[in-house]
Order: structure tokens, then sequence, then C-alpha cells
């Protein structure tokens, strides 16, 4: 497994939620996807899981080497919830085309949080043989 890059994020989980309490819908509607919203007010510490979900999308830019500065949208990328509870990456839009233009195959995450803060950790490997070079398969 070839590593093409790593990332990683920490944030407070009262920040998030200060921006949910003063942009409510708009707010949610421009950082997390559909299924990244019902998915964490699905949730008991709802505030939490969107705070994980920030570090996430933070950590997988820094992984691909794109940051927010090349047009990317925060809805490009998803972090789903599998059956195992491992979070799996998808990305689209520009995120896509800059993770296939280098090569990448998947992106792995990982988070954590609790009441104050939410971390994220992402790595960027090399697509194999076997990996479609494309990260949102």
């Amino acid at each position: 497994m070839e590593i093409l890059g790593i990332g990683t994020d920490i944030i407070e989980c009262p920040r998030i939620g200060k921006m949910v309490e003063n942009h409510g819908e708009l707010f949610l509607r421009r950082v997390y996807t559909d299924r990244e919203i019902r998915y964490c007010q699905s949730r008991k510490h709802a505030i939490e899981n969107f705070a994980g979900l920030w570090a996430a999308k933070e950590a997988i830019l820094k992984a691909i080497g794109t940051g927010w500065s090349r047009g990317v949208a925060w809805t490009d990328i998803e972090v789903r919830q599998t059956q195992k509870d491992r979070p799996r990456v998808l990305v689209c839009g520009l995120a896509k085309e800059e993770a296939i233009r280098r090569g990448i195959g998947n992106i792995l995450v990982s988070i954590s949080h609790c009441r104050t803060y939410a971390t994220a950790y992402a790595m960027a490997v090399a697509a194999s043989g076997t990996d479609s070079a494309d990260p949102t398969d």
C-alpha cells in the first residue's frame, strides 16, 4: 500500500454547535450531504457527530492535497458509516477529479469525538491493480 497523502484535523464541538444554532439549515446544507445530516440527527449526540464529520472532511482534503482553495465544495466529500461502523469516504466533483489525477484509489479515515473536541485522521492510498483509481466506488 503506497501512501500518497495524510491529513488530520481537530475542532471544538461547541464551535459547530454555535454554527448550527446561528445558521441552522443553511449551515448544514452547505457543509453536509443529506445522508450525513440524517445520520448525525439520528444520533444521541448530534453536534459531536457533526463536528466529527467536519474534522474528517478537513483531514480528507489535506490527504488529497487540495485544501479548499481549488473550488472544492464541502459536499464534494461524503463520509458514510458502514455496517461495521467503519467510515467510508466518497468523493465527487473537483475533489474526485483531484483524487483521480493524483492516483488515489482509496481514502481511509478515522474519527473520534467527545463532548469538547472532535478529531479525524485521513490517509490517501494509491490505486493498485485491484483498485479502480476511483474513490467513489
